[in-house]
This record gives structure tokens, C-alpha cells and sequence, in this order.
């Protein structure tokens, strides 16, 4: 595991709607951008987000870590105290960052009282990931921005994709960052021509898909726009250059949304491993083929694809992963009715199922990759039937009785005769056969099979 996405979000406390009492409504894009952020950080999976802030700790020689086992904070200071987020830190990961920034030269480690505390910076964009997320199924390493060259900054955004990778942590980044702050001359600190051309420079750095930009811009221009941010997007283009040197991965990089209306801009930017390209065979197959590849080498999974018009939005399916030099089954897990927000989404959630979590085998490991064949059985609704009604080359086949159900798919191969097909699906559902189908509950259904 390593280093598996970064995220650029900013801060502004009337993004949280017990303090913007309606204000962040004129933010849309920020918050639809927040909360884009929060459902693909779940879709990860992290086992520890390193949050950098620069409303923490903040010094010109030295790049602070949040020390102790924890911490929490309130929005007190903005008039709404029964607002709170805590972290629960990552102390072997800090430790070991720490001890990697030391050996490359650079002044790192935990000195100051003051981050005790959990600033705007790390709440604000934690308000949002917990509604995905919550803290307690993480742990957190608290980054504070710094004003030390630029050059630093890339060698410790290095160090915390070395560690990630070292430690084998499936690790996010998380860069809490507002743009500039002089946008409006009726903004809060008013304007400067230097304002808008910096968080132009900002888009076109995400848009060019090579954040090592960030380290390029005009330090004039920086100071003049007053932005708070740039230590960390430089922190963050250390990072995603050493975790492409060390899997050789290409990230993806998108500008998820920008605007300013108070006079300070805010960005949201998303920075993906990019998914393995979709073969041009069966769309739904090459998903699943994609997916298993990418979730057994990293524990991820893509997260977003459109599909074909031709193809239903949602249903229910099956993914069947075989051993392709001996045809044995590897494994087999799916849905009968959708549970899932598109079909797309089906197919990579039952992927990951069917190659990590059939109980009937061991999860795949990377050296299977090579030796499978997978096919998506998508489902058509099922409905009731008889015995006399079904067609085992056909028709898959439901049973029930009680709580017990089972399902089999069609056109297995050794399943030949009705008989047969009843007798296993009522053995995978724990009801007895011999009792006679008469006193079951019985349904089919069609699929259509990608292979």
C-alpha cells in the first residue's frame, strides 16, 4: 500500500452551515466539491489521511507534526461551540515521517502547544468527510504549512509518500488550502490585480496535470495575492512525484470546483491514481477486470465510469471470477435486486466481493491476476414460478422458505436437469431438500451474461 490520492479543499468557516446560516449557499460549488472529496476518500478506504493546515502550527524553519495520541477542537471562536471534530493520530506514521524528513536534512518534528488544538483549517473539511467518513475509521497525521524553500517542501511531500509506502498504509493526503485573499475590494482584506492571476495560475497548474507547478510560481505573485495554501500544494506535488517513482503510476488531476465571492478564493482539487485503462472488450467485464486488478494491488477501487446507453442504469448482478488454466471457480458473489446507485457501481462492489470476500475461498493475490476469467451476469427481475416453469439453461432459479433463500445463476455447467438445480440452490440456502420443492417458495429470473 502507499500513497493513493491527494486532495486540495479550503477553509472558509461559513462552509459549515451552523456558522453560515445560510451564507454557504453562495458557495455551492465549494460544497458540492467538499462533499465529491468525502465520497471518494471513502471509496479508498485510508487507513491513515495525512491533513496539512496552515492555521496550524505555522513557522518559517520548520515543518510542524501534530504531537500526542489526539486531538479535537470546536468552532467556539465562530459562534458555535456544539460544533466539534477529534482525530485520533497516527503515532507510528508520524514517527517514521518525522525520522525520514530528519535524514534528508530537514527541521521536522513536534515542538509547539499550540496545534493541540484542532484548527478551522483540519475541521472544516473534517465536517464534511465525517458525513463519508467518520474519524473513527481512520487515523490522522496533522501537518502544519511552513515557510521553508520550496525545495524542502518537495523533499518532505516526498518523505510522506515514502512513509506511506515503507509502512505499507493505504494513505490520502489531504491539503487544506484557501487561494487568494485579495480577489474584492470589498473583500475582507481588499483587492490586488496579483489576487485573480494567482488562482488563475492555481487552475492552470490542476488542469495541466502536473502539480510540480505549484513549486514554479512567482513568489512576487504569491505574497502580492496572499494566498495560505501553497506550502501544502507544494508538499502535495513531492508527494505524487515520489509515489510515481516508486509504483509507476500516473495520477489523475482534476479541478473539482473554484470561486470567490467573498473575496477569497477557494479551490477544490482531486489528484487519483489513474484507473487501469478499460479494455475495449465487454464494458461490464473490463470494469470488473479493472477493478479486482486495481483493489487486490492497491485496495482501491475506480470511482467513477459511465457506461454504455445501451445497458440498464441499475440492476442487480453477479460477478463469477475462474481460474482460466483450470476452470475451477474462484469465486462468485452478486446481488439479485440493485442495492447500489448505478450498475456501474454494482459491478465494483460485487468485483471486490467476489475476489476478496467469497467465504467459500481465499482472497486473490496479485501473482492469480494473470490466470482469471471473469464474466457479469446482470439480472433481470425475478418472478414467481414453478417447477414446471424453469429451464435450468435459461432461467436462473431463487428458493426460499422463511428467512432461508438461495439463488443459481443459469447455464452452469454440470447443472443439466431442473432437479439438479433446485437440489444445490436449496443446499446453499440451508433449506433440506428432501422436504420436496412443494414446500418451497420459487422463483426465476434471466440474466443477460458479459464474458
Amino acid at each position: 500500500m502507499s500513497l493513493v490520492a491527494a486532495y486540495i479543499v479550503p477553509h472558509p468557516p461559513l462552509a459549515v452551515p451552523e456558522v453560515g446560516r445560510g451564507e454557504e449557499l453562495k458557495i455551492a460549488d465549494t460544497l458540492a466539491g467538499y462533499r465529491e472529496v468525502s465520497r471518494r476518500v471513502a471509496a479508498h478506504e485510508p487507513e491513515t489521511i495525512l491533513v496539512v493546515s496552515p492555521h496550524s502550527a505555522y513557522f518559517g524553519d520548520w515543518i510542524y507534526l501534530g504531537a500526542g495520541e489526539g486531538a479535537c477542537g470546536s468552532f467556539e471562536q465562530f459562534g458555535t461551540p456544539q460544533v466539534r471534530a477529534s482525530l485520533v493520530y497516527d503515532g507510528e506514521f508520524r514517527d517514521a515521517l518525522a525520522a525520514c524528513g530528519e535524514g534528508e536534512g530537514l527541521s521536522v518534528g513536534c515542538v509547539s502547544a499550540r496545534a493541540k488544538k484542532l484548527d478551522h483549517g483540519i475541521m472544516v473539511p473534517l465536517y464534511y468527510l465525517e458525513e463519508c467518513y467518520p474519524s473513527d475509521r481512520y487515523r490522522a497525521v496533522s501537518i502544519g504549512g511552513s515557510g521553508v524553500p520550496r525545495e524542502e517542501l518537495l523533499a518532505f511531500g516526498r518523505c510522506m509518500a515514502r512513509t506511506a509506502h515503507g509502512l505499507g498504509r493505504r494513505t490520502v493526503l489531504l491539503v487544506s488550502g484557501d487561494l487568494s485573499h485579495k480577489l474584492k475590494a470589498d473583500g475582507p482584506y481588499g483587492f490586488d490585480p496579483a489576487g485573480p492571476r494567482f488562482d488563475e495560475a492555481f487552475a492552470r497548474v490542476v488542469e495541466s496535470g502536473d502539480p510540480a507547478g505549484f513549486a514554479d510560481l512567482d513568489p512576487a505573485l504569491c505574497e502580492d495575492a496572499a494566498e495560505c495554501g501553497l506550502s501544502g500544494f507544494i508538499m502535495l506535488a513531492g508527494a505524487l512525484a515520489e509515489a510515481r517513482s516508486q509504483d509507476g503510476v500516473k495520477f489523475t488531476s482534476e479541478l473539482l470546483s473554484l470561486e470567490g465571492p467573498f473575496g477569497v478564493g477557494y479551490g477544490v482539487a482531486a489528484f487519483e491514481r489513474r484507473e487501469p485503462a478499460l479494455s475495449k472488450a465487454d464494458p461490464l467485464v473490463a470494469l470488473a477486470r479493472a477493478t479486482i486488478e486495481q483493489y487486490v494491488r492497491t485496495r482501491t477501487v475506480p470511482v467513477a465510469l459511465t457506461l454504455p446507453g445501451d445497458l440498464p442504469n441499475r440492476a442487480g448482478c453477479f460477478v463469477s471470477i475462474h481460474t482460466a488454466s483450470t476452470g475451477e471457480l474462484r469465486g462468485c458473489i452478486g446481488t439479485i435486486d440493485p442495492v447500489r446507485a448505478t450498475l456501474a457501481d454494482e459491478v465494483i462492489e460485487n468485483a471486490v466481493s467476489a475476489s476478496t470476500r467469497d467465504p467459500r475461498f481465499p482472497a486473490i493475490t496479485v501473482p492469480e491476476l494473470d490466470d482469471l476469467e471473469i464474466s457479469v451476469d446482470v439480472l433481470f427481475p425475478p418472478e414467481s414460478a414453478t417447477v414446471g416453469d424453469l429451464d435450468p439453461k435459461r432461467y436462473g432459479v431463487i428458493v426460499s422458505q422463511g428467512f432461508k433463500r438461495g439463488l443459481l445463476l443459469p447455464d452452469l455447467e454440470g447443472v443439466d436437469t431442473v432437479r439438479e438445480q433446485l437440489h444445490i440452490a436449496c443446499m446453499k440456502a440451508g433449506i433440506d431438500p428432501r422436504a420436496g420443492f412443494d414446500a418451497i417458495d420459487i422463483e426465476r429470473f434471466e440474466v443477460v451474461r458479459h464474458a
